[in-house]
């Protein structure tokens, strides 16, 4: 009988028994395979991860980023099919198929694939996530587009002028199998590019897709205009929206089960434009979703901080930054740490994105009276610990909360605002009184998204001495630093980026900060003082990714502002 992979990655100091325990209990909250759970975690490298497959199964390994397959093997093996059983075509050696796969024991697998090609199969072993990445590079789903937009202009009998289109007519085009397609394909190519959102946007004389991976937009494609009602509608029915209101905004949920039981959640948001409706889809991808601190950016004495902030036994613990800058994230994760049998917690979000075991979480409807602020009332009458609520926006939900962590409670939440120390200015705009503002905040977070350099693609960069002291390096870290550019590739789809990484000021507000705050200091004298006792900035914090080798001197530029 094999031995078990977990037990093979301990017999050989791979890892820790403690590691192989925190692996399974995130391998059964979010599915999927050990190994993947395992190079997820960062506790094992993928290569050797698949040497040791290789050893458990007694097949061949191969490194799929590093072989060109050839176009006569792909075509063997449909895209469905390689996604379904997470299998790539290899090579074709005569009347065999070398096949690629993570789990060579899934004979399923290997029957629909000698079924379809008739040819025998040899399988060798790769890791899951190389057969993505692999799936992703030889797989064109612009080809596929192409292809499905020419049967449109084939089978769908548009109606062109908007004043005569009848509801029928709509539910009609959305029925028809290349709409279908078309729309499935715009998703499917959003989640294997890792996007986080996408633009469906209608113009005068053209129809655009756009996406937006690791916080930058990128055009995917260009549409007739005369599809955009077939389109619209279809994602519009997906959604359970009202097709035939096209002159009120519209909010819904798209839920799609994809291979292995995984589900992606989309938040799908219809705004009527000059020229026909916009759908913008939010991915919610629990899978990536991390909670584990120590992974999000937060350097040593931040962390540190932050922590001893969110389990004193009350006070208010503020995140800010622009939309989109990883605050539900870094909430989310403080949640996490916190939920113990013995803490009732409770949020009020618009609209929650996560489900959170353990965790009472209610969605925010504005429409029949339910606001941050009625939430916040009911939670006191509830017993409650801990709360969070999703944003702070106005002067009713500013006061109960503060209320509330003055009395026991500990709040987390959310603010706009560029910088730790002009949360506090904020707060005071709203009508807190300074008092008040100092006796219940425990500390203030500031946080931004950079990019990370795509590690498969990173090359050094020379970069003048001067131009890195005007970063904000003094002139002998400016001599030692070595800085990084992706140049483009397969796996960052040639962005020359892969994922992000959080820029973090942390301001704890101890008793010097109380008193300059009760003695109405400017955003400028709080800002110096919280540096003075340690505070790293957003701008130090990203020249530290910067040192790491983690971003660039671009996205140090992009994302923080100079000291």
């Amino acid at each position: 009988m094999a031995e078990r992979l977990g037990e093979l990655l301990i017999r050989k100091n791979l890892i820790k028994p403690e590691e192989l325990q925190a692996a399974l209990k995130e391998q059964k909250a979010t599915g999927g395979r050990l190994g993947t759970t395992l190079t997820k975690l960062g506790l094992v490298d993928e290569s050797e991860l698949t040497k040791i497959l290789s050893e458990q199964y007694g097949i061949p390994s191969i490194n799929l980023d590093e072989v060109e397959i050839p176009s006569e093997a792909i075509e063997l093996v449909p895209e469905d099919v390689a996604t379904k059983y997470q299998v790539i075509p290899v090579n074709r050696a005569g009347s065999t198929l070398v096949v690629a796969a993570a789990d060579p024991t899934n004979i399923d697998a290997i029957d629909a694939i000698k079924f379809r090609v008739e040819l025998d199969v040899d399988v060798v072993i790769a890791s899951e996530g190389a057969i993505k990445r692999a799936i992703d590079r030889y797989y064109d789903s612009s080809s596929i587009l192409q292809e499905v937009m020419a049967k449109m202009d084939e089978e769908i009998d548009i109606v062109e002028d908007e004043a005569e289109i009848s509801i029928g007519e709509l539910e009609k085009a959305t029925e028809d199998v290349p709409v279908i397609k078309l729309v499935n394909e715009i998703l499917t190519d959003a989640i294997k590019k890792k996007a986080s959102d996408i633009h469906i946007e209608p113009f005068e004389d053209e129809f655009r897709v756009r996406i937006r991976i690791d916080g930058v937009l990128y055009e995917v494609m260009k549409l007739p205009v005369k599809f955009k009602n077939a389109i619209t509608s279809r994602v519009k029915i997906m959604s359970k929206l009202d097709i035939a209101e096209r002159r009120l905004p519209q909010d819904g949920r798209i839920k799609l089960k994809l291979s292995k039981g995984q589900e992606m959640d989309f938040r799908v948001s219809v705004l009527p434009s000059l020229f026909g409706e916009k759908v913008v889809l939010r991915l919610l991808d629990k899978s990536n979703l991390q909670l584990d601190m120590t992974k999000l950016g937060f350097e040593e004495k931040a962390l540190v901080d932050f922590k001893d902030c969110i389990h004193k036994p009350f006070g208010m613990v503020l995140v800010t930054g622009p939309t989109g800058s990883g605050k539900t994230t870094t909430l989310y994760s403080a949640l996490s740490d916190l939920n113990k049998i013995s803490e009732n917690i409770s949020t009020a979000e618009d609209p929650v994105e996560f489900n959170l075991k353990g965790i009472t979480q209610v969605h925010m409807k504005e429409d029949i009276g339910l606001n941050f602020a009625a939430a916040l009332r009911s939670f006191l009458r509830q017993d409650p610990d801990i709360i969070m609520v999703g944003e702070i926006r106005d002067f009713e939900t500013a006061e109960i909360a503060v209320k509330a962590a003055l009395t026991g409670h500990m709040v987390l939440s959310t603010l706009h605002t560029n910088d730790a120390p002009s949360t506090i200015s904020r707060l005071l705009n709203m009508g807190i009184e300074p008092f008040l503002v100092s006796s219940s905040l425990n500390c203030i977070v500031a946080q931004r998204l950079a990019r990370r350099v795509c590690s498969k693609c990173r090359e050094e960069l020379k970069v003048p001495v001067q131009a890195l002291i005007d970063l904000g390096f003094d002139e002998a870290e400016a001599r030692s630093v070595t800085c990084y550019q992706g140049k483009g590739c397969n796996t960052c789809h040639d962005t020359g980026f892969k994922g992000r990484v959080a820029l973090y000021e942390v301001m704890v507000v101890g008793d010097e900060i109380k008193e300059f705050i009760l003695n109405g200091a400017s955003a400028a004298e709080l800002k110096r003082e919280a540096v003075r006792q340690g505070m790293k900035t957003l701008r130090r914090s990203g020249l530290t990714k910067l040192k790491e080798g983690i971003t660039t001197v671009e996205e140090v530029i992009r994302t923080s502002v100079a000291d």
